[in-house]
């Protein structure tokens, strides 16, 4: 099976040298590339030397340790860097065996800058390991690097710290997915599945006797269940936390004139949709600037 190398570029504003000290000291690098936990450079024995470093990257409750060496750097007469890199680790765990690849800084206009790397691997477990890589670790990894590079632009050009960008971006996706689980829970569970007496009562208050109130709760629990399939696909998430903050206050009102009793009950409406309500309002200020893999070519 033909691999393909992981490509990453992104234009970045910023000088040569900050760029370059960002992605070549250790105590930088390993801010925002979300590859490598811990970088640590190893003593050389004379100047000349190849760069030989340690690495650490934790993976939940997995540590990956490996090894790298800085093979050669090339400056050209256009004013570009190349940094050409040999990597790998020996440990089992890792799909990952041993890879080669490098980073190329490119001058532009003013201080516009290219910023792109190219790097592949070997693959452990044979068959099998090859084709979890292609299916899975692969399209992963490229995309961790993806989103790390546009970290490291935002770092840069804005000088928002890495690590407050993915304190953001982690508590963007949270709320994210738990909105999602949130309306398909309320949709398929109480609505269609269980059919419960209380969302049925609560609706034939509010309808006029010639409607089926069951009816008119099953559909509203498929809109609930697609509403959250929404929430997974759909890319203007600020656009759904603003809606959200429309539509929360009026299922709080609904429930209390159809049910008035249900506010004595516990994680009730009110205190449910309130707590909603506030999650919106974080979500439309979280979702204003969340780092992105999108951001950069993943192609020649």
């Amino acid at each position: 099976m033909k691999r393909k190398p992981i490509y990453v570029e992104i234009p970045i504003e910023t000088e040569m040298e900050d760029l370059w000290g960002a992605s070549q000291q250790p105590h930088l690098h390993e801010q925002w590339d979300l590859r490598f936990t811990s970088i640590t450079y190893l003593p050389k024995e004379n100047e000349s030397d190849p760069q030989l470093f340690s690495y650490k990257t934790n993976v939940g409750i997995l540590v990956v340790e490996g090894w790298g060496k800085s093979v050669g750097e090339f400056n050209g007469k256009d004013g570009s860097r190349t940094s050409s890199l040999h990597f790998g680790t020996d440990q089992q765990i890792s799909i990952i065996s041993e890879g080669k690849g490098y980073w190329k800084y490119i001058p532009g206009e003013s201080e516009k800058l290219t910023f792109l790397t190219q790097y592949d691997y070997d693959t452990r477990f044979g068959r099998l390991g090859t084709l979890i890589d292609a299916a899975i670790f692969r399209p992963l990894i490229g995309w961790g690097t993806a989103l790390s590079f546009d970290v490291l632009k935002r770092w840069l050009e804005k000088g928002e710290s890495p690590a407050s960008q993915y304190t953001r971006f982690i508590s963007y996706w949270l709320i994210t997915f738990m909105f999602s689980f949130v309306w398909i829970y309320q949709g398929l569970v109480p609505k269609i599945w269980l059919k419960h007496p209380e969302e049925v009562s609560m609706a034939a208050s509010l309808l006029p006797e010639a409607i089926d109130a069951s009816l008119v709760v099953f559909v509203m629990g498929i809109g609930e269940i697609l509403f959250g399939l929404i929430w997974l696909f759909y890319r203007k998430r600020s656009w759904l936390f603003k809606l959200q903050m429309m539509v929360f206050p009026l299922l709080t009102l609904s429930a209390i004139l159809a049910a008035p009793h249900v506010l004595t009950h516990p994680f009730n409406p009110l205190t449910f949709n309130v707590s909603l309500f506030v999650l919106s309002v974080i979500g439309v200020k979280l979702s204003r600037d969340i780092p992105t893999a999108k951001s950069c070519k993943r192609k020649r």
